[in-house]
């Protein structure tokens, strides 16, 4: 077992990987970084499909210290993505330091607090601690419906480009921005599109007065005003979602992700893409629908979504309810030291500032975690931070948080693990060889 006890590991060398490995290559910190693919990218490399654009804008998704081309346009397309992360690799030097075509299949702490770390090769390695950055778009969640449906079957994630959708018959199940893109190019080339939604969505059109709808509002103003003003917009160029035949919404914006795409409405009213209700079963190539209508289809494609899921750690370790993770300080969990969950929520817009400002931020953190001796997110919880109520990030409200963070948590941590290890000292029974480790939820038997 090769010992790489001085150094962290970093799991994928998609966009986060990437600006972790920037955050602490900045700062000095050692790292290693894998990547199970053969070229960095992650979900924009070997995920998306070939006619994909971003739903964000060019300005809300660059990294703040690498900024995109001038030439790109607001919505920049799945290659322009690829090249400009394969740039951002380049110029940052982060590439001569990834071990492409190596998957991590095992990762266990011991109790020395190292990490053991299994490769698919058989390699095994000891590292310090874990950047754990392998993305949330990627482990597919079908919904289950009674019966079976004898056509194809696939979720967005295996659609891959238009060729798939010419001369089919398409259902597409979900009203998300994956899945509601999708449905576009079907009523495009496609004999026919229906969308079947369980409850009412957020449309929102890409652009508002001419710019990308991230930067026409004033973004730093608070967010039910944003509400008001959105909702003003959409009362004059949408109108009532119900006259479209779509459900009304079940939320405020905001409370869940919006759906960005300015074609679905557009489909809608011109008869190639009809909206259906939630299904009730599949009968063959039949499915019916709760509101007893049904149709014929060739194709059923589900744009319902991933599940939060790290493969290679104990199952148990991280805590997920609900799609979430339950981490503190955005990346931490109470029992374990040097284990960072980076990545598992989605902000509103663009992920660039907020990576390139949270690396930053993380990176500090990781040489704060070197002067305790206890978990750092086991601090963080006893200062009362409490794991994310939402998986969608407010970015504005994240970036102020994570600025007061870099300035305060340096002077007030170290003062609450004083505090906290006083407390242990007077509560905890006497330690013994026996003692377990913490997360007695974790299954960690080595495999």
């Amino acid at each position: 077992m090769e010992d790489r006890r001085d150094r962290m590991l970093v799991v994928g060398a998609g966009p986060v990987g990437l600006g972790i490995a920037q955050g602490l290559k900045a700062r000095g910190i050692a790292y290693d970084q894998v990547e199970a693919d053969d070229d960095v990218g992650g979900n924009w490399y070997h995920g998306v499909y070939t006619t994909a654009h971003i739903i964000s804008s060019r300005r809300t998704t660059e990294f703040t210290d690498y900024p995109m081309p001038a030439d790109y346009p607001d919505f920049p397309s799945r290659q322009q993505m690829v090249d400009y992360l394969r740039d951002y690799a380049r110029h940052f030097g982060l590439r001569e330091r990834i071990e492409f075509n190596t998957k991590v299949v095992l990762a266990r702490p011991r109790r020395d607090e190292l990490w053991d770390i299994g490769l698919a090769s058989g390699e095994h390695r000891i590292y310090k601690g874990l950047m754990v950055c392998n993305g949330h778009h990627w482990s597919r969640r079908f919904p289950e419906y009674p019966g079976r449906f004898t056509g194809g079957f696939i979720h967005t994630k295996d659609y891959k480009g238009p060729d798939q959708l010419i001369g089919k018959r398409v259902l597409v199940i979900g009203g998300g921005n994956s899945a509601c893109d999708v449905a576009s190019e079907a009523a495009r080339v496609g004999v026919s599109c229906d969308l079947s939604l369980r409850r009412g969505y957020w449309f929102l059109p890409k652009t508002l007065l001419g710019k990308p709808l991230v930067e026409a509002l004033p973004l730093a103003m608070p967010v039910f005003l944003q509400r008001l003003l959105l909702r003003l917009a959409l009362r004059l160029v949408v109108g009532d979602y119900r006259r479209y035949g779509l459900p009304k919404p079940d939320h405020k914006i905001f409370e869940h992700h919006p759906t960005i795409n300015s074609e679905l409405l557009h489909y809608v009213k011109h008869g190639r893409i009809k909206p259906r209700p939630d299904v009730a079963r599949f009968e063959g190539e039949r499915v019916v629908f709760v509101d007893g209508s049904s149709a014929t289809y060739d194709l059923v494609i589900c744009g319902t979504g991933y599940h939060v899921d790290f493969p290679f750690l104990p199952k148990g370790l991280v805590p997920v309810d609900g799609g979430l993770a339950h981490v503190y300080g955005g990346a931490l969990l109470p029992d374990y030291r040097h284990l960072y969950i980076i990545g598992t929520m989605q902000p509103r817009y663009g992920f660039g500032p907020l990576l390139t400002e949270g690396a930053g931020l993380l990176a500090m953190m990781v040489e704060m975690q070197d002067k305790m001796t206890l978990p750092l997110g086991r601090v963080l919880q006893a200062m009362g931070q409490k794991p994310p109520a939402s998986h969608l990030i407010n970015p504005s409200v994240a970036l102020r948080q994570m600025r007061r963070a870099k300035k305060l948590l340096p002077l007030l941590a170290p003062r609450a693990e004083r505090k906290l290890r006083q407390q242990i000292a007077r509560e905890a029974p006497p330690f013994s060889a026996e003692t377990p480790l913490a997360c007695p939820n974790a299954d960690l038997r080595v495999y």
